[in-house]
């Protein structure tokens, strides 16, 4: 068990750690900004990934259904636990917000995809491409109700899935796979640079970012049992609700492995951005984003080394 904890740690995390740390560095002493950088990922280094990877993934028409299935079953339960413990704790209307956020979100794009690729190699990146799509449209359209309830626009959520590049690319990639046809050769090399670039830019947003919450104002008042509720469905409910899930609907090997890992990622970046917009406890979403991703770092390690 030590032992594949280390080798987990060396094969899979050190090599994640360069960019993280190199982001949070550029952030405390260069004071960088991530929108541009964030944007740039959002906009065309994260659409040339998932085209790539979906356009030749080893994954079948029962994989991906089940993989659907799965997103929206653990969606729906998370979504009841969270409202549940809110209500049982006593917590006020915009930290039920916060919480719902933090247990139902996954940094699974971020941090989740250079993770799977390290640990799973190629195969595994292919399994997660369509969970992963399935989160982006989640987020964007129920993300959007959970942050802003009272003011939910039905209609804003709607175009703001249709704002992302990603859907288009996996949609086009999905076209091409049905169709048999492949991009000629220079533009898919030029993809290949594209989403190559991926995973190293995205860790050092992630760096940054980690650093930007911990210097969010106010990120340490918050009430105990928000902080403490939230930690415990995105590290320790979550992941079990995954993996019963998983057992029920049958699914093994490799897509199990890849979807329990992500399913226990930490709470995702972009849950504080509809947290301030909405003002649904977005210091709760902060901090909770900020402990989670540092207790990853020594949970997930021990859940990859369990699952390899």
């Amino acid at each position: 068990m030590i032992s594949s904890f280390l080798a987990t740690i060396y094969s899979v995390f050190l090599p994640i750690s360069l960019p993280v740390i190199g982001g949070a560095l550029l952030k405390l002493f260069k004071r960088m900004e991530t929108k541009a950088l964030s944007a740039l990922s959002l906009y065309v280094m994260s659409p040339a990934l998932i085209f790539e990877t979906l356009a030749s993934a080893s994954i079948t028409s029962n994989e991906v259904t089940v993989t659907i299935v799965f997103c929206l079953l653990n969606v729906v339960a998370l979504w009841v636990l969270s409202a549940a413990t809110g209500r049982m704790l006593g917590l006020s209307q915009t930290e039920k917000s916060g919480l719902a956020l933090t247990t139902i979100f996954t940094n699974s794009v971020n941090y989740g995809l250079p993770l799977i690729l390290l640990a799973f190699g190629q195969l595994g990146l292919d399994k997660a491409s369509v969970y992963v799509i399935v989160q982006i449209i989640i987020m964007n359209t129920l993300g959007v109700y959970l942050a802003a309830r009272s003011h939910f626009s039905a209609v804003k959520a709607v175009k703001s899935v249709f704002m992302l590049p990603s859907v288009y690319a996996a949609i086009l990639a999905v076209l091409f796979r049905s169709l048999d046809y492949h991009l000629p050769q220079a533009l898919e090399t030029g993809v290949s640079m594209l989403a190559a670039a991926y995973a190293p830019l995205a860790l050092v947003i992630l760096g940054a970012q980690m650093v930007s919450v911990r210097e969010g104002d106010g990120v340490l008042s918050v009430s105990r049992r928000g902080f403490w509720s939230g930690m415990a469905m995105r590290m320790l409910i979550a992941p079990l609700v995954a993996w019963l899930l998983l057992t029920l609907l049958s699914i093994e090997g490799t897509l199990f492995a890849v979807i329990l890992v992500l399913s226990a990622m930490p709470a995702a970046v972009n849950a504080v951005i509809l947290a301030e917009e909405y003002d649904a406890a977005p210091k709760l979403v902060s901090k909770c984003i900020l402990w989670t991703t540092l207790a990853s770092f020594l949970v997930l390690p021990v859940l990859i080394g369990m699952l390899s």
